[in-house]
């Protein structure tokens, strides 16, 4: 088959085209805005893990000591009736679970992190320089041509 035939010049156009768009993709990563966004991606989930690990390890169990000892995570309702001691055991017996304890998990984890976001965006204001004031305006090459042309005027 020959490449002059319709479908033959179809099938380059689309590879001109696949390499176009191919440059210009390219040229989109590389440019600086989508750069700090995938770091601030990666740097984000980082932040989450490290929160999540406060908020299940440190803030949940002072928060059970001050309720009367409640473990926020084992907090569930079992659809089928039955009584399990844990979320794991009442998923093995073939339960479907609503685990609201972890649901007050996840809230209390996005209070922290609102919080935190709050609190680093507060210092990041406190810290940055405010912008230069514009110089003031003086008085225009016209207002300085028009207060000569009177001053030569009231010296004759």
């Amino acid at each position: 088959m020959s490449y002059f035939t319709a479908k033959g010049l179809n099938f380059l156009k689309n590879i001109q085209n696949t390499k176009i768009m191919l440059k210009e993709f390219k040229d989109f990563i590389m440019t600086g805005n989508v750069i700090d966004l995938a770091i601030a991606v990666i740097l984000g989930g980082a932040v989450g893990l490290v929160v999540n690990g406060f908020v299940s390890d440190i803030m949940m169990p002072i928060v059970g000591y001050f309720s009367g000892g409640t473990d926020f995570s084992n907090m569930f309702l079992a659809m089928d009736g039955n009584d399990y001691l844990t979320v794991a055991a009442a998923k093995e017996g073939g339960s479907a679970v609503v685990a609201y304890g972890n649901w007050i998990n996840s809230i209390v984890n996005l209070i922290t992190v609102g919080f935190i976001l709050f609190i680093i965006v507060k210092s990041y204001n406190k810290v940055k320089t405010p912008p230069v004031p514009p110089a003031p305006a003086g008085p225009s090459q016209e207002d300085l041509l028009a207060e000569i042309r009177d001053l030569l005027k009231n010296n004759k």
